[in-house]
């Protein structure tokens, strides 16, 4: 048998014509019915039984695992679900992706379905041009679905027929021995063949046309093994750059399919014998198709089963495995976002929204750290918390670009009005937020000039402005837990009134300043300062409040 370059290109090609096909179904599945799948996720993820049934739920919709297991070291990633919840779900969705084997052996052969393909994309190809957005993601569903099984057809083709051509099957024989090493050896070649197709559903579509083509089942199951790690290194990389919980997580569904694997390796020869007796009754590479399909998918229910007993174990390895390096305050970090991998428009504003809520956090840090400035006496304790006031407004500013980055990036996809709006509320978030760092940062500056310039307040001013900070940091609060709370539930009511009380101390202190001043009762130098940081305050509880507003989409 002669098998070029030329054959392997065009193998390479089919191969990439079915990806294509499931990534755009996939997406435009994720568009349509994002928000729906993760009100599920949400709701339904309570226990490792329900985390199961939801993580197969999603991956059998999406048809694809990886977008459920990086969704999930994503929800993990902005704290939405804890570890033992993502457990349940990362094994449900080795269940879900066992779906495309089946559609793979009972439609993809036997239906000819590669022969309405272009019919389907030439009903759905006119709803790409409504103007409803559902519709055109539907159509986008329809010629993804269609595309997936052209390519399908054209892989049928391309890959080389084994059956016809003995020598292949000799030097295959020479590996099928039932030696725990020789399967080792394939399941690697089908952990290295899903990494680099980054899909275990094409890896799975390959394996099971090779079936059909005459690859021995040992082999082909052996494979089947290793695809169920190759698609585990997409979560991984999803988690890289992410927090501690997110690469826990990630690493929790490595080990539940590295430790299934290892058992079935021991087994398969004996697995294969008893999985024979409930094959259907015909011959070849058609037996061999669906005793692949059933194999896959008992194997993954057994270790489903086997495993969901010992979640908590689980988790416990993986805390293990991946040390956290500390919550290290002076280190500028994202949290939430930043994660590298592919996913929806509409996820990657859930995790700005968690990101941003973060950044609430760490300028409501920012501020408390004034009114211990204002206060110190000693020099080296005042110029070590001027220094941190000043790294961590640096913070705020790198936080402010990054967001608003990730943000522009998002917004190009296309996005839903909510969506839309959502990423608008947020950019004026991050704006308010960075200000508020600035002004801090300025009263940092002149508080370090009073120092230097031996421009002391009086205890009248002191008190004064402990009352205006406080009143502040009353709106600060207040901000920080509308930031953190749904925006849904956000009313404006509790920030106006605090921001009502702000002007209200303003206009009593600086009339009173005014009557101090044209009485001659501080330096002038003292009085500028003390005005600009009862200037600055105010200015800060403005921006406050315009952060509640944004919330609640009144700018």
């Amino acid at each position: 048998m002669e098998f070029g370059f030329w054959d392997l290109l065009t193998v390479i090609g089919a191969l990439g014509f079915f990806i294509y096909g499931m990534k755009i179904m996939s997406d435009a599945l994720q568009q349509v019915a994002g928000s729906k799948m993760r009100q599920v996720l949400r709701k339904m993820t309570s226990n490792r039984f329900t985390g199961v049934g939801t993580g197969f739920l999603i991956t059998a919709i999406l048809q694809s695992s990886s977008a459920t297991t990086v969704m999930t070291v994503s929800f993990v990633n902005a704290g939405l679900i804890s570890l033992v919840e993502s457990a349940g779900v990362m094994m449900g969705a080795n269940i879900g992706t066992t779906i495309t084997g089946w559609l793979v052996s009972l439609i993809g052969f036997k239906v000819k379905v590669a022969h309405y393909a272009l019919p389907i994309i030439g009903i759905a190809f006119p709803f790409m041009f409504a103007n409803k957005q559902s519709r055109r993601k539907w159509a986008e569903v329809a010629i993804g679905f269609a595309i997936l099984f052209l390519g399908l057809g054209e892989l049928k083709n391309a890959v080389p027929d084994i059956k016809n051509n003995p020598e292949v099957l000799e030097f295959l024989h020479q590996f099928t021995n039932p030696g725990f090493f020789t399967r080792l050896l394939f399941v690697g070649v089908g952990t290295l063949l899903t990494v680099i197709v980054q899909s275990s559903s094409a890896a799975m579509a390959l394996t099971i046309t090779l079936t059909t083509q005459g690859l021995p089942l040992d082999i082909a199951a052996a494979m089947v093994l290793g695809e169920n790690i190759g698609t585990t290194i997409t979560a991984e990389l999803a988690s890289m750059v992410a927090n501690v919980h997110a690469k826990r997580s990630a690493r929790i569904h490595s080990m539940f399919n590295i430790i299934g694997v290892l058992w079935m390796v021991l087994i398969m020869p004996w697995f294969l014998d008893v999985l024979e007796m409930f094959l259907p009754d015909t011959t070849g590479g058609d037996t061999n198709k669906f005793a692949l399909a059933m194999f896959h998918t008992a194997f993954n229910l057994i270790n489903v089963l086997l495993c969901v007993g010992f979640v908590k174990q689980l988790v416990n390895m993986a805390i293990k495995s991946v040390k956290s390096k500390g919550d290290d305050d002076e280190i500028f970090t994202l949290r939430h976002i930043g994660t590298g991998v592919f996913t929806s428009p509409e996820l990657s504003i859930e995790e700005a929204t968690k990101e941003v809520s973060h950044f609430g956090e760490i300028t409501q840090r920012l501020y408390d750290m004034l009114p211990e400035l204002l206060v110190e006496t000693e020099d080296k304790k005042f110029n070590k918390k001027l220094k941190r006031i000043h790294k961590y407004e640096d913070i705020t500013d790198k936080m402010e670009i990054e967001i608003a980055n990730f943000l522009s990036v998002t917004s190009e996809e296309g996005l839903s009005e909510t969506a839309s709006s959502r990423t608008r509320s947020l950019l004026s978030i991050v704006g308010d937020l960075e200000r508020i760092g600035d002004i801090v940062y300025q009263m940092s500056k002149s508080l370090e000039r009073r120092r230097e310039s031996k421009a002391y307040f009086t205890p009248e001013n002191r008190k004064n402005i402990e009352s205006m900070i406080q009143k502040v940091n009353v709106a600060m609060n207040i901000m920080t837990s509308n930031l953190n709370s749904p925006y849904a539930n956000v009313s404006l009511k509790q920030a106006k009134e605090a921001e009502e009380e702000i002007n209200e101390l303003r206009n009593e202190l600086r009339s009173a300043h005014l009557k101090n001043l044209q009485a001659g009762d501080y330096k002038i130098d003292t009085a500028l300062i003390y005005n600009d940081l009862l200037h600055s305050l105010e200015k800060v509880g403005d921006h406050i409040i315009n952060v509640t507003e944004a919330i609640v989409g009144l700018k």
